[in-house]
């Protein structure tokens, strides 16, 4: 626990300076380096085969996307490392078909989840960071996700009684997930309010608890869905990079559903 709490004390703190003092590009590496840490940490817990260098063209596209998008050319990057993935991915395939090194099917899905899904998702980071105002949007996933995820242990070590809601996480109980979204309302509420009293910019307090409802709701789906992956295939942690953390997956397993979300909501309803 004490080498958690160390862990978790420095990587925040550096995350959100980098996040609130990187330009796009800069943000754009660190988002790349994250996501071909994460496409190889899923893939490595799904037992996808080592070979036919289905590792290393999911970790190439899951790189180039964020730095396409913080190149200016997201879309055009996103649509070419998806083409060109999928394309080292089923021509082996079909070449290997009925024989022993055959290539299976949900392998390549999983493949195109952590080489497309994960690096468009934090790719948003990146359009965020470039809109009006990006250096406080910007920030909006990361408090979220991180909000959510104490006042759901908190609320659930000291107040939870009703357990086993999921047997994705069994110990988890509905006052935690409760408690979660309204941490998570309660605490976007307070960086809207120091936005506007420190950085000088109006803010719409209203739309900042919608951002706060709405991204703590799809946090704790993403928490969620990445444990559904681990006790399908029977890990704990995706990784050891971070240690008392797990893995970079296991990390930030929660902005990759709430980066998408608020640049959604920025986009449909900015709030400053």
């Amino acid at each position: 626990m004490a080498t958690r709490i160390i862990v978790g004390l420095a990587l925040g703190p550096a995350f959100l300076a980098a996040l609130f003092l990187l330009p796009p590009m800069g943000l754009a590496v660190v988002a790349a380096a994250i996501a071909g840490t994460a496409s190889f940490e899923l893939l490595r817990a799904t037992r996808v085969a080592h070979h036919n260098g289905m590792y290393i063209f999911t970790a190439a596209a899951a790189v180039l996307i964020p730095l396409g998008h913080g190149l200016g050319y997201g879309s055009w990057t996103a649509r070419a490392a998806a083409i060109l993935l999928m394309a080292a991915l089923f021509l082996p395939a079909l070449r290997l078909y009925g024989t022993g090194g055959e290539v299976r099917f949900e392998h390549i899905l999983v493949c195109l989840f952590g080489g497309v899904g994960i690096p468009l998702f934090l790719s948003a980071l990146v359009q965020l960071k470039g809109v009006e105002n990006g250096r406080f949007f910007v920030l909006l996933p990361v408090v979220c996700a991180f909000t959510t995820d104490i006042g759901a242990y908190f609320f659930g070590v000291f107040l939870g009684k009703h357990r086993g809601i999921t047997q994705v996480s069994p110990n988890k109980s509905l006052e935690g997930y409760i408690g979660g979204i309204f941490t998570g309302c309660l605490c976007m509420l307070l960086y809207g309010w120091l936005v506007e009293r420190f950085g000088g910019v109006q803010v719409k307090l209203p739309v900042m608890a919608l951002y706060g409802l709405l991204g703590s709701a799809i946090t704790e789906i993403g928490d969620l869905s990445f444990s559904l992956i681990k006790r399908q295939y029977g890990v704990k942690d995706y990784g050891t990079l971070l240690p008392g953390h797990g893995g970079m997956l296991d990390r930030f397993d929660s902005t990759i559903f709430a980066a998408p979300m608020m640049l959604l909501l920025a986009e449909i309803l900015p709030a400053f």
